[in-house]
């Protein structure tokens, strides 16, 4: 027996004029080889919605292989929440959203289901605001605060696609796994954009045509809604952020002592092969030691720590001479410390020893981050 590939999810609220239209569109526009199945979420509708969808099902279900499922919830508790529902309940891969007031067209859906499978993205958007895509029915005050939305969206949160806003997407459910929502107001793909950073998104052109049937649901709730959503969300995303540039910064840090750590290896069994081997005096031993443990640190962070893959001849040359440069600083930042701290601050030698190397070793960081690597130094 065939999986279910595609799950369609519906919320409703007083849809009754509308939801057995709605879902024999969706029935027909789904192409005949591909499993799939819609999930009414409703929101204990007054006008019966979720009775007559139900009622709807039994009368075709001998007659098709679209399986149309109906949650019921005992309150009002928002479109978000509500999508989320119906994701949970979902068994398919991949989830459609989408209204079912016919402003949301169902022959829409074979598209983005060809634009999900031929690009191999994450994320496709249903878009009003790209080449081709339009709205129909709405007044001038709807469409400027819609525009005013989303350039909120854009600005304060980075978003990328046009149309962040639309009620109308598909997604691969497992981007959202281990995810946490807090499902506020009506814009779930909003959510979904700033918590999946990295996914790959697509927008394909549709026109939104305004509701024929029922009451539209959008109020002065929903505007206060969608503004406490955003401010969640834009902290969110500064607090993920910050997190990033801290581990990244951290991350590197302990790399770059690693290296350092590995150099004094280096630097030990290349003085004790050219001392022995080439019966070449000490001091000189331990210069070449130095200059192979400069060497292999200096390769080991531009490749691994600072993830610079460039080696071109002149770049690299040029950036071997800064790092031997700070590492040379270091070294006198090291000496002069113990000294200082030995003779004039009569601290013991090994501790002394001990807190030079860490000033040293971190300022060499610090140097080479910025000046060698041209990295930022917190990012």
């Amino acid at each position: 027996m065939q999986s279910t590939e595609i799950s369609i999810i519906i919320p409703t609220y007083n849809e009754s004029k509308n939801i057995c239209g709605i879902l024999e569109h969706i029935q027909n526009s789904i192409p005949k080889n591909l499993k799939a199945e819609t999930i009414v979420v409703d929101d204990n509708s007054p006008d019966k919605t979720a009775k007559i969808a139900e009622d709807y099902f039994y009368s075709i279900k001998e007659k098709t292989d679209h399986t149309i499922n109906v949650i019921k919830r005992k309150a009002k508790n928002g479109l978000s929440s509500a999508i989320l529902n119906g994701i949970q309940y979902a068994a398919g891969n991949t989830i459609v959203v989408m209204d079912s007031d016919f402003s949301h067209p169902p022959h829409i859906i074979p598209k983005m289901i060809e634009t999900l499978r031929q690009t191999s993205c994450d994320i496709v958007i249903a878009s009003r605001y790209i080449k081709g895509g339009s709205i129909q029915g709405w007044p001038f005050k709807r469409k400027l605060m819609s525009k005013i939305a989303t350039a909120i969206a854009k600005r304060g949160l980075g978003i990328q696609p046009h149309d962040p806003m639309s009620g109308f997407f598909m997604f691969r459910k497992n981007i959202i796994k281990g995810l946490k929502f807090d499902a506020i107001g009506y814009k779930m793909l909003l959510e979904i954009l700033v918590k999946t950073k990295g996914a790959k998104i697509q927008e394909v052109p549709y026109t939104f045509t305004d509701r024929q049937e029922g009451a539209s649901k959008l109020g002065a709730s929903t505007v206060l809604d969608y503004c406490k959503s955003v401010w969640k969300l834009y902290k969110y995303g500064r607090s993920i952020r910050e997190r990033r540039t801290s581990v990244r910064f951290l991350s590197k840090a302990a790399r770059f002592f690693t290296v350092g750590a590995s150099g004094l290896g280096v630097n030990y069994l290349a003085s004790m092969l050219f001392s022995l081997s080439a019966d070449m005096w000490y001091i000189h031993a331990t210069m070449m030691g130095i200059v192979f443990s400069i060497t292999s640190n200096f390769v080991l962070n531009k490749y691994w720590t600072f993830e610079d893959k460039d080696f071109s001849a002149k770049r690299t040359l040029a950036q071997y001479g800064k790092f031997a440069g700070f590492s040379s600083i270091g070294a006198l930042v090291q000496l002069g410390m113990v000294y200082y701290l030995v003779d004039e601050g009569g601290i013991s030698y090994p501790i002394s020893l001990v807190l030079a190397v860490g000033v040293a070793a971190f300022s060499n960081f610090i140097l080479n981050k910025k000046w060698t690597f041209k990295e930022k130094v917190w990012s």
